[in-house]
């Protein structure tokens, strides 16, 4: 806990400010960056929205970055599937692909996963900045803080994400 940033007096936020914020996380859930990117934009004035808001941004990006590498990973499998097949089998196959077996069940469930863990992150996140408290995500909320509020940091009483 000794590298993590240590804040005093963070601004306490408005009503307004914890709604923006709260609707930052959750609405991430169901648009994914759209609302989070839309939030950070109409409310960069205030810290705590932004820095909110710039967090599940971050984390939508890097879900969809996933999501579309495992796409990706996925076709690139039954493609590959598809002309091993063609070309041990010259005179057709109504087989599936093989891979399709594999891989299929394998990206259904680490989707799902991702979405369960994206619902999770989007209640609780939103929750807890509904509540007015500079929250970060694991990762995430140690890069932004510092960046945001760097006149706040100071060495008194330590902050966890």
């Amino acid at each position: 806990m000794g590298d993590q940033p240590v804040l005093t007096a963070l601004p306490v936020p408005t009503a307004d400010e914890r709604t923006m914020a709260f609707l930052a996380h959750l609405l991430q859930v169901f648009t994914g960056f759209i609302a989070p990117l839309v939030i950070y934009c109409v409310k960069s004035d205030s810290k705590f929205v932004k820095f909110h808001a710039l967090q599940s941004l971050v984390w939508q990006l890097c879900y969809m970055a996933v999501v579309f590498g495992g796409m990706m990973l996925f076709f690139f499998g039954i493609f590959a599937s598809v002309f091993q097949d063609a070309a041990a089998h010259p005179h057709g196959s109504s087989a599936p692909p093989p891979m399709f077996f594999l891989f299929f069940p394998l990206i259904w469930l680490l989707a799902m996963g991702g979405w369960i863990i994206n619902l999770v992150l989007g209640i609780i996140y939103g929750v807890k900045a509904n509540r007015g408290e500079w929250v970060g995500y694991p990762v995430i909320g140690k890069w932004f803080l510092p960046k945001l509020a760097p006149s706040e940091l100071a060495p008194s009483r330590p902050w966890t994400p």
